[in-house]
């Protein structure tokens, strides 16, 4: 069965606000058996007029369980704190 990522790209807009949601996706990965591959970090862009702020990337046994984790308790409490700190660009990928 392949593997599924969860890949965001975050404008944070209100730091001490976004701490929050930090802490509250973390008990919502944590929860979800979410494997952190990137969670911020330097980025350097190779190719086209990408320019990314915050990148983070999940990895999860399957779709159904990246899915369960996104709509989730859990993560609804994090997404609620977040709302107005950050702008969200989300997907959910099939890979290997």
């Amino acid at each position: 069965m392949p593997n599924a990522f969860i890949i965001a790209n975050v404008t944070v807009t209100n730091p001490e606000q976004y701490e929050q949601y930090k802490k509250l996706s973390t008990i919502a990965m944590q929860a979800h058996g979410a494997e952190v591959c990137v969670r911020g970090g330097a980025v350097q862009v190779l190719e086209g007029d990408w320019s990314p702020s915050r990148l983070v990337m999940l990895k999860f046994l399957s779709m159904s369980q990246a899915q369960a984790f996104y709509d989730s308790v859990e993560y609804q409490a994090a997404k609620d704190a977040r709302q107005g700190a950050a702008v969200m660009r989300m997907v959910l990928v099939e890979g290997t």
